[in-house]
């Protein structure tokens, strides 16, 4: 069984390596995607309050539209610190999307119409999840967004079937034999490294699996047989005042605190306030909870509590902190970007050991043809 494992193992990495290698960086340094975003476009990024309250909402969204008149917003992320909104719009009739940045307390615009992937972070996310593959017109639409799928599994595999195979390793688990040869030493930290990044590479896995999959369902499967509505103009009453909903949300639930505003994209749907609530789970992501509004009456529809739904979904909601590591402020986000980049070393060491072993091998089964040669002779 563990020699079979052991074929497993060795292959998956093999066929995985490079992907993996992507993956593993990409993610490391996006764990620290706020802070690196503040870094490089400081200007837009931040804001500096003069004043203790955000604008009416209705104004601001009132000064996008004046200011991008060919574009319809789309959604709208919300900050109350020192972070400046993110409004996401849509070119009028041809589904691409752009981003700009707003100071939510003085109304200025703070940047201009980008792609989604334009900045830096953006773009090393989508390489994170799809290797840019989303966007060639010689493939699928969504193959990379597969491929990112298929290699999350396989990376589930890598760390399952490493627990398993060098599980008694946990008896010496920071020993390493540094007076041996090469080959012992890098076996020693290969494994080493495996069995302590194993449980964590297993949840960025599982995690990382859901997110590709859920938006392949969503891309693929519910839009299989037409596809997004194309904007040309807003799909809720001039009438609706987002500002009252935003007030109104709060009243909805307990606690609750806004930070995304989802516009009707389809003919079908509604408005949506996303946001945050006071919990004793720390996992609670800052999207776990959402008030639904009709998008010609503003009327309230439907609340969703994560308080009060069933372990699943508290458990579906948590994998946002637990594959962004920042559940624990700075300390688990450190952690997570060390783990993160363990691939790169156990690929490393193990495509090292792998070829050491090939090649002994090799060498055994000629010095056997050569003794069998002379026997003969």
């Amino acid at each position: 069984m563990r020699k079979t494992l052991f074929k497993i193992h060795s292959w998956i990495a093999l066929i995985a390596i490079i992907p993996l290698i992507v993956i593993s960086i990409t993610g490391s340094v996006l764990v620290f995607k706020s802070e690196i975003d503040g870094l490089l476009m400081p200007e837009s990024h931040f804001v500096i309050s003069t004043q203790p309250e955000r604008l009416n909402m209705d104004e601001l969204i009132s000064i996008t539209q004046n200011a991008y008149p060919e574009y319809v917003i789309g959604s709208w992320e919300i900050f109350n610190d020192d972070t400046a909104d993110r409004v996401y719009l849509i070119e009028r009739e041809s589904q691409v999307w752009y981003k700009f940045h707003l100071n939510q307390y003085t109304g200025d615009v703070l940047s201009t119409p980008v792609g989604t992937s334009h900045y830096f972070t953006d773009w090393f996310l989508e390489l994170h999840y799809t290797f840019l593959l989303n966007d060639l017109k010689s493939l699928p639409g969504q193959t990379g967004t597969v491929l990112g799928f298929f290699f999350a599994l396989f990376l589930l595999v890598l760390g399952i079937t490493g627990l398993i195979i060098y599980r008694k390793f946990w008896q010496r688990l920071f020993t390493v034999r540094w007076r041996a040869t090469l080959q012992i030493v890098l076996s020693d930290i290969h494994k080493m490294t495996g069995v302590i990044g194993s449980p964590i590479l297993i949840v960025l896995a599982i995690t990382g699996g859901y997110f590709n999959g859920a938006v392949w369902y969503h891309e693929v499967l519910e839009h299989a047989e037409e596809e997004h509505h194309a904007l040309t103009k807003n799909l809720y009453s001039k009438n609706v005042s987002f500002q009252d909903i935003l007030d109104d949300s709060k009243r909805q639930i307990a606690t609750f605190n806004s930070t995304y505003l989802v516009m009707p994209l389809e003919p079908d749907d509604n408005i949506t306030v996303f946001g945050e609530v006071n919990s004793n789970n720390p996992l609670a992501s800052e999207y776990a909870n959402t008030v639904s509004y009709n998008k010609i009456t503003g009327e309230h529809i439907a609340n969703w509590d994560i308080r009060q739904v069933g372990l699943g979904w508290k458990v579906l909601d948590s994998f946002r902190k637990l594959h962004f590591g920042y559940f624990a402020g700075l300390i688990s986000k450190i952690l997570w970007s060390f783990i993160g980049l363990s691939p790169l070393w156990l690929s490393a060491t193990g495509f090292y050991l792998w070829f050491t072993r090939r090649k002994r091998k090799k060498q055994s089964q000629i010095n056997r043809h050569n003794k069998q040669r002379t026997i003969t002779a």
